[in-house]
């Protein structure tokens, strides 16, 4: 089964949970999400299965959108109201004042992430460290906020006031570290009370399925359950699209470089979606000394040794490993034969 399943992640379960449960739904090993949400957090969580984790790449730096609930008064040791929570002193801020701090925060910001996160120290992750109560240093990360708003203010409590905003911002920002931060400049103190990411690229809330609807779709058998899937290139539409002729794909299944039918710019960062006659993705590709050299290969070479890995995933196989790492799934048996990710512990 290949494809990518747009989940609507309800308050609870982990990312890696979502994972196992629609690995065990769908009856295939290789799975894996998009960007991980925090347990108490909702909303979109693309879930790539089969082929489709061959592209999680491409998605890691796609822009990410939330709705946040920053309650003020207080300060939280996670940041979020998981965490142990400390009053401050002080008057607490209007919305005024908040809104008059905004600015400060967006464009390119740096900010300190979280001691509760899952960045790797010394090979061990912050929040095991945290929760062992060792100190930890993480150093401050360049992000962006591209889109900063309050959309509703509450003040019944006027000593705890709690706005709901909305984010939108480049991938590997922490709201928590931004609520955090927000509070910190308005003279009080903030921590996230709710979260839910509305948008992750191209996928949004409104288009995400349900867990409950996924379990009721693989009930009815593994093809309804397909019909849930976008397509495996769901979301790369800037990558743009060159249609191969019939005869290249063959080439092309063996990791060989082609000439492209139309003039494409020598761009080493750009790459191109194959594909062939009837709609379907062959590969994608760069394009070096004027030829279409295949990065990622989807179809299997013609003839004895078809159920081999096509050769383009073997020659990117240190770049696969590595973004499988980067979003904590299983890499391609072609590229790591012998594979271990937190999936599997």
């Amino acid at each position: 089964m290949d494809g990518i399943l747009v989940v609507a992640k309800p308050a609870g379960p982990t990312s890696h949970d979502v994972v196992a449960l629609v690995r065990r739904l769908a009856a295939t090993k290789r799975v894996g999400h998009g960007g991980t949400l925090d347990p108490f957090a909702t909303g979109v969580l693309p879930i790539f299965l089969g082929k489709a984790t061959r592209v999680v790449e491409y998605h890691l730096g796609d822009r990410k959108a939330y709705r946040a609930t920053v309650c003020f008064g207080s300060t939280s040791s996670t940041d979020d109201l998981d965490g142990e929570l400390t009053p401050v002193e002080g008057p607490a801020p209007t919305r005024d004042v908040v809104e008059a701090h905004l600015s400060t925060f967006r464009g390119p910001i740096t900010q300190t992430p979280p001691a509760f996160s899952a960045i790797k120290v010394a090979g061990r992750r912050a929040y095991a460290m945290a929760r062992a109560g060792q100190p930890v240093e993480l150093a401050p990360r360049a992000v962006e906020i591209f889109r900063l708003v309050i959309t509703s203010w509450d003040e019944s409590d006027p000593e705890r006031p709690i706005a709901v905003i909305e984010v939108e911002c480049s991938a590997g920002t922490y709201v928590r570290a931004l609520a955090r931060d927000l509070g910190a400049a308005v003279g009080s103190g903030a921590y996230l009370g709710a979260l839910t990411r509305t948008a992750s690229g191209g996928f949004r809330l409104e288009n995400a399925t349900a867990l409950d609807d996924v379990r009721a779709a693989a009930a009815d058998g593994v093809e309804r359950l397909g019909e849930l899937l976008l397509p495996v290139d769901a979301g790369l539409e800037s990558l743009p699209v060159v249609e191969i002729p019939e005869g290249d794909i063959a080439a092309i299944a063996r990791g060989q470089i082609i000439r492209p039918p139309v003039a494409l710019p020598d761009d080493a960062d750009a790459r191109y979606r194959l594909k062939a006659p009837d709609g379907s993705l062959v590969a994608i590709s760069a394009v070096r000394a004027g030829r279409l050299a295949p990065d990622k290969v989807f179809v299997e070479p013609p003839g004895p040794g078809t159920s081999a890995a096509a050769p383009g995933a073997a020659t990117n196989a240190g770049r696969d490993v590595a973004a499988a790492d980067a979003a904590e799934l299983d890499p391609s048996t072609a590229a790591d034969p012998d594979f271990a990710s937190p999936d599997d512990l």
